[in-house]
């Protein structure tokens, strides 16, 4: 059999591979230099246990090795929005459609090192990409009804995206009618945020129903119309829609919201559809269980450790493996892989980090927004400080609050 024809046959069993949606979480970090998928801790950590090359786990020994140690130097880590970029070697994948992306990237990986097939991670990292089809956007039926209270209770509302027109109008259609765009005062397409919130000479143009860029100068902006690129400080100059007035809502923590909360004092509030997922999980019997053993454990050893004696070390140790052993429990029952898109074992992610510090609020759909009143406050909790002690913590009982379905907030 000619070699050409061999390798035909090999590249044609990639097909064969099944998506695996329950593969990959949001926030993880892929090193673009080394191909490998990691998730990382808000402190620059690598979590052992959470690090795959193609689909295959990468040992622990081999991480401490590569990167001596499992710390991660700032010089190495994405810029500020997450992208690899001037000599960083970790992309930071943190919006929605980096999930099926991730998966893709990795399945690739995985079928060029089982077939022995030399390539380059970069170039492979560089021509890796996912197109979407309409059969997996969701239809909203809440969705209008949430805009609708909004206007009914005196609210303005606008539109900004990337997406031109044909594709913007085309999935509200589906998602919230035909006359989506009578919910809106004012519509913006292909903005290129994050560019759109930072420059400030870009204009904007009106675009008519055929999507043709119209020639005539945009001094104001009306309900009705819709209107391309532009900037946020021409935005805010023709709307006077300035400070802690305005409540933004994205599902890209970089791209949506840092450039709003840092430089504009804008509201911010993040979607994060993982949330619903994650929170029915913390509610089961199973996993409060093992947290509040895995806790009490913790602190039996904290106490124990001050004890020399041989009989002590033998029980500490005992202790010290069945403390492995849960944390290891908390993270396989999020996800197998990569365990809860928000901790770490212990600390939070990177991900939440970067949450904490650009959202406001943030809960699993718009939709949550229809449990409450509009005139309701979300005030923030007081998060305890490692010396401050917990309140009620030598009281941990089952009987206790139930973690909130919908809505956390940040600030």
């Amino acid at each position: 059999v000619p070699r050409t024809t061999t390798i035909d046959i090999k590249k044609k069993k990639i097909l064969y591979y099944e998506y695996n949606a329950n593969f990959a979480i949001r926030g993880l970090h892929y090193d673009v230099q080394k191909g490998i998928l990691m998730k990382i801790d808000a402190f620059h950590y690598i979590q052992l246990g959470t690090i795959y090359r193609g689909l295959s786990p990468v040992s622990d020994e081999e991480i401490l090795e590569m990167y001596e140690g499992t710390h991660v130097p700032l010089e190495q880590m994405s810029d500020f929005y997450g992208k690899s970029s001037h000599g960083n070697t970790l992309k930071q994948f943190m919006d929605i459609f980096s999930l099926p992306e991730l998966t893709l990237l990795s399945c690739v990986n995985d079928y060029f090192m089982k077939h022995n097939i030399d390539f380059e991670p970069v170039y492979l990292y560089r021509d890796v990409n996912v197109r979407y089809s309409k059969k997996y956007i969701s239809h909203g039926e809440k969705t209008c009804r949430v805009l609708t209270k909004l206007i009914n209770n005196g609210k303005k509302l606008f539109l900004i995206t990337n997406s031109p027109f044909s594709f913007v109008d085309k999935g509200m259609q589906y998602i919230v009618g035909k006359d989506w765009r009578d919910l809106f005062d004012i519509v913006i397409v292909q903005a290129d945020k994050p560019t759109f919130f930072n420059d400030k000479k870009k204009p904007f143009r009106r675009v008519n129903q055929s999507s043709t860029l119209l020639w005539d100068k945009v001094s104001k902006l009306e309900n009705g119309q819709i209107y391309k690129q532009g900037n946020l400080y021409e935005f805010l100059k023709l709307t006077g829609w300035i400070g802690s007035k305005v409540l933004y809502f994205g599902d890209h923590i970089y791209s949506d919201l840092a450039d709003l909360t840092l430089k504009h004092g804008w509201r911010t509030g993040a979607i994060i559809p993982e949330l619903q997922y994650e929170i029915k999980i913390m509610n089961t019997k199973e996993y409060s269980r093992v947290l509040l053993w895995l806790q009490g454990l913790t602190g039996l050893l904290e106490r124990m450790q001050v004890y020399a004696d041989p009989e002590s070390q033998m029980v500490l140790q005992e202790w010290n493996k069945e403390r492995r052993e849960l944390r290891e429990m908390t993270k396989t029952i999020f996800n197998p892989q990569f365990g809860s898109i928000f901790r770490t074992h212990h600390n939070p992610t990177y991900f939440s980090r970067r949450l904490s510090r650009f959202a406001d609020i943030y809960m699993a759909s718009l939709n949550s927004l229809l449990n409450y009143d509009l005139h309701y406050t979300f005030y923030p909790r007081r998060t305890p400080l490692q010396h401050e002690a917990l309140l009620g913590s030598d009281q941990l009982s089952t009987d206790k609050i139930p973690f909130r379905e919908e809505v956390a907030q940040n600030k």
